[in-house]
């Protein structure tokens, strides 16, 4: 029989070290970009953080823009852009990319058909930068 002094002592210890991995796993998620960088988010609510150069990009801009008139200005809410996380995803690593000026004008124009589905339009472009490969 283990004594009632050695019981609390031993509950003690399991309790600090539950507290202490509680601690090391639980990660608060920061509401402040790095340094450099802003967050945009996803119809679906993914949030991505942008480098502030990506602003330069024509791209971002069309979304941006397509943003303003879907939802119009926000003053103290996030910037939410009209597509989903994949198409967000895609349009990032082109710019990330460097793709071509007449790359870039082609998928600004297919931002406009893309409205209504983007996970259907990201399968178009993926199937017109396959053909443009060949």
């Amino acid at each position: 029989m283990i004594s009632t002094k050695k019981l609390i002592k031993m509950a003690r210890k399991w309790q600090k070290l539950a507290a202490a991995s509680r601690r090391r796993i639980s990660w608060p998620r920061t509401n402040v970009a790095e340094k450099g960088h802003f967050f945009i988010y996803a119809n679906d609510g993914k949030r991505f953080m942008i480098p502030l150069a990506y602003l330069k990009n024509d791209i971002l801009q069309e979304l941006f823009r397509m943003a303003e008139e879907e939802f119009g200005l926000t003053r103290n809410g996030p910037i939410i852009l009209p597509c989903d996380s994949t198409f967000l995803e895609y349009a990032i690593s082109m710019v990330q990319r460097h793709i071509t000026e007449d790359f870039q004008k082609a998928f600004i124009l297919s931002l406009g058909n893309c409205r209504s589905s983007s996970s259907m339009c990201l399968q178009q472009d993926l199937s017109k930068q396959a053909i443009l490969v060949c």
